[in-house]
C-alpha cells in the first residue's frame, strides 16, 4: 500500500501527538490513550481511530511493562485480565454496529463525567485482589467501544497501594492483555483494515520512545501538575465529542 503526500504529513502530525501522550502515560500512568482519541478522530475518523489507537496502546503499555517489570504486581494482572479479556472482545465486535453519532456523545459524557468522579471521590478503602476482574471486566467493555478508559481505572489500582513503577507497569500489564483481546476482536469485525495496520505500525516508533522518554523523567515533574494537565484535556476532548466532533 503506498503512502500519499498528505497522508505522510497526517502520519507526521499523529507522530508528534503520539509521542507526548506516551510519554504523559509514561509518567502520570493514564491519560495519553483518551487524549490520543480526539487527535486519531480528527485525523482519521472515529471507527479507524479506536483500532489505529488500540495498536499504539498495545506498544506503549509493553514498553512501560517492561521498564517496570521489576516492580510488575502478577496476581493483580491475573486477575484483571480475567475480567478483561472476554468483555473486552464483546465490545470490539459490538464496536462494528454501534450508531457513530450516540457512540460519540457517550464519549463526550463519560471523559467529563471521569474528571468530576476524580474530583468528589472519596478515598476508595483497598480492593481485594479478586475485585480486580470486575475492574477488568468494565475496563475491557469501555475501553473497546470508547478508545481507552484509563482515568476510570487507575484510582483502583493507586487505591490498592500501587505507586511508581509498580503503578506504571502493573497496569500497562493489565492493558496489554485487554488491548490484544480487543484488536482479536476488531479483526473479526473487519476493522483492521491494511491502512489502519500500516499506520499502526508506523506511530509504534513514536509511542516508545514516549514511553522511554516519559520513564526517564517520572519522579522529576510534579504528580499534580500531570494531572491537572490531563483532567483539563479530557474536559476539552468531551466538550469536542459533545459538540458533534
Amino acid at each position: 500500500m503506498s503512502i500519499s503526500i498528505d497522508q505522510l504529513s497526517t502520519l507526521a502530525v499523529a507522530s508528534v501527538a503520539a509521542f507526548g501522550l506516551a510519554l504523559l502515560s509514561a509518567v502520570a500512568g493514564f491519560g495519553g490513550g483518551v487524549l490520543l482519541l480526539p487527535v486519531f478522530t480528527a485525523l482519521f475518523g472515529f471507527r479507524v481511530a479506536v483500532p489505529m489507537l488500540t495498536l499504539t496502546q498495545v506498544s506503549s503499555n509493553v514498553a512501560r511493562m517492561w521498564l517496570n517489570r521489576r516492580e510488575l504486581h502478577w496476581p493483580l494482572i491475573g486477575w484483571f485480565a480475567a475480567g478483561a479479556v472476554p468483555f473486552a472482545v464483546a465490545g470490539g465486535l459490538l464496536l462494528a454496529t454501534v450508531p457513530l453519532g450516540a457512540l460519540k456523545r457517550v464519549l463526550g459524557v463519560f471523559l467529563i463525567a471521569v474528571v468530576v468522579w476524580r474530583r468528589w471521590q472519596r478515598r476508595p478503602r483497598k480492593p481485594s485482589d479478586r475485585s480486580f476482574a470486575a475492574v477488568g471486566a468494565a475496563s475491557g467493555l469501555g475501553s473497546a467501544l470508547l478508545g481507552s478508559v484509563g482515568p476510570l481505572t487507575a484510582p483502583f489500582f493507586l487505591a490498592y497501594g500501587l505507586t511508581r513503577g509498580a503503578y506504571v507497569g502493573t497496569e500497562a500489564a493489565g492493558a496489554v492483555t485487554m488491548h490484544l483481546s480487543k484488536i482479536a476482536a476488531y479483526g473479526a469485525g473487519d476493522l483492521l483494515t491494511g491502512r489502519v495496520l500500516l499506520f499502526g505500525a508506523a506511530l509504534t516508533p513514536a509511542t516508545l520512545a514516549g514511553a522511554w522518554a516519559g520513564k526517564k523523567i517520572v519522579g522529576r515533574i510534579s504528580d499534580r501538575a500531570f494531572v491537572l494537565l490531563v483532567e483539563a484535556g479530557l474536559v476539552a476532548a468531551g466538550a469536542l465529542f459533545l459538540c458533534g466532533f
